[in-house]
């Protein structure tokens, strides 16, 4: 009976030290976000509608097949940049690499600091045929109804450039000098890579010496019912992107006849093997940028949420578990595997003598296009099935720490004063990949509000901004070079 009260004793002092150690962490965990200094920009909102309005009808769209490309569109709107602001134009050095990307330069006063660099691009994917008749308003129409602004590269990324350059021209009218040379880089190809507009500008910068202390470019946003426990907005700013790779199986083998099959075909060893790698995945670790999402949120969790978060050297493989369960937070803890092409057999009576199966994978930062490889092998068991992987490894992690970050931050909380801006793990490309070898951090956000139903709208039918969407990211513009020159 002593041994069991003894045991009960200690295990009551175990437990009451346990609650007071993580009740406390939690109760005194700070907060990460800086007070919202609110803007004071007012922006003329005809002008900058009638210019984002005009801009999306040009037709500068990218295709995979560079010949389909019309360039005399592309003309139209450089040209239309030129007219609409002649303050930018008169005072700012405009470069053209490969002749439409575009880069403005803005001499600051002192040329020891570092410079800053804006980027977004111009071109916009294609209207998927059939499909046009399925949009409440013509897809390059910029239609400008109840509050809204219609048509491809509303919101990717039309309204970065128009955004960025509305920006520069309140500003040179109001006299505004920077303190630190800025750079304003404008592609053309992003949709299929960048490589002649942003990669070729950035070539350029590094041939030059030039290294930005920071360059922000399109990405994460402002969403609401991001984050489980948190009531408020949560803008999240990619600090790295995920890489993309291609894996293709393959496997050759005899055919036959359908009515004398082997127990194991060609393509029943595919599917074998893609079934295991969707039962297995690669292992789940909260880490990196996921884990810098969640310690910026936490401070602004309900108690029960933030009990959790604040604990998470306890709670991790809970915390994990609970991640895992919807696609979008699983895809910020692993590398993620989806089969999307299967090509095998001509002849419903013929056994196939080759199958394949493509597959997608989203790379976590330090998981390399080899690990991938040896995963893939190690998992489906199969030396008959030969595996290539092909593509490209997630960027580098930018730094959460000093003021380059924070000046993002404070830039959105200005215009955003309820939101909550936190770093995290971008899962899409974008042409910042490219600036990592001329940036010391490279960031991406997109300083507006959206829903679920925009994200689908950005690639797909019935792209629109609000107005008051679109004004405050000229505000956000405008707050992010004021706090880069402070």
């Amino acid at each position: 009976m002593k041994k069991w009260k003894l045991f009960t004793l200690i295990f009551i002092s175990f437990l009451t030290v346990f609650l007071i150690v993580t009740v406390y962490k939690t109760l005194t965990i700070a907060s990460k976000q800086p007070d919202g200094q609110i803007t004071e920009a007012t922006v003329n909102k005809n002008e900058a509608v009638e210019h984002l309005s005009e801009a999306v009808t040009y037709k500068t769209i990218s295709y995979q097949d560079r010949a389909k490309m019309e360039f005399s569109e592309f003309d139209r709107f450089v040209d239309f940049l030129e007219r609409a602001y002649p303050s930018v134009h008169e005072e700012l050095q405009l470069e053209k690499i490969n002749d439409y990307g575009l880069m403005y330069q803005w001499k600051g006063k002192d040329n020891g600091k570092q410079p800053i660099g804006l980027t977004s691009h111009y071109d916009v994917v294609p209207v998927l045929d059939g499909t046009e008749g399925n949009w409440e308003q013509e897809p390059f129409s910029g239609t400008v109804i109840d509050d809204k602004i219609w048509g491809r590269g509303t919101l990717d990324d039309k309204i970065g450039v128009i955004g960025i350059l509305q920006a520069l021209e309140y500003l040179l009218k109001e006299g505004y000098e920077p303190e630190r040379d800025m750079y304003f880089m404008f592609g053309f190809d992003e949709e299929i890579g960048g490589d002649l507009g942003a990669k070729a500008m950035a070539d350029t910068l590094k041939d030059r010496g030039i290294q930005f202390e920071y360059v922000l470019d399109e990405g994460g946003a402002i969403v609401e019912d991001m984050v489980p426990g948190v009531q408020s907005p949560v803008g999240v700013v990619g600090i790295s992107e995920k890489g993309s790779a291609t894996a293709e199986l393959s496997i050759e083998g005899s055919g036959g006849h359908s009515s004398q099959p082997k127990s194991q075909t060609n393509i029943g060893r595919i599917a074998r093997a893609i079934t295991k790698l969707e039962d297995t995945q690669f292992p789940a670790d909260l880490k990196g940028p996921g884990e810098d999402l969640f310690e910026y949120v936490a401070p602004e969790m309900s108690f029960g949420m933030r009990y959790i978060f604040s604990n998470k050297w306890i709670f991790e493989p809970v915390i994990e578990r609970v991640l895992l369960q919807e696609p979008a937070s699983a895809a910020l803890i692993r590398t993620t595997i989806a089969p999307t092409i299967f090509q095998a057999g001509e002849q419903y009576n013929a056994l196939p003598e080759k199958a394949s199966a493509v597959i997608n994978l989203r790379l976590m930062p330090g998981d390399s296009l080899q690990d991938v490889k040896t995963f893939i092998e190690e998992t489906i068991e199969d030396d008959s099935i030969k595996v290539e992987v092909e593509g490209s490894e997630a960027t580098k992690v930018s730094s959460v720490e000093g003021e380059p970050f924070q000046k993002v931050q404070q830039a959105a909380k200005n215009v955003y004063n309820d939101a909550v801006i936190a770093p995290y793990l971008m899962f899409a490309g974008s042409d910042a990949k490219h600036y990592d070898s001329v940036s010391d951090n490279t960031y991406r956000f997109l300083p507006v509000q959206i829903t679920s139903e925009d994200l689908n709208r950005m690639h797909g039918t019935n792209e629109h901004i609000s107005i008051d969407n679109y004004l405050n990211a000229i505000k956000f513009y405008i707050e992010i070079i004021k706090e880069s020159n402070r």
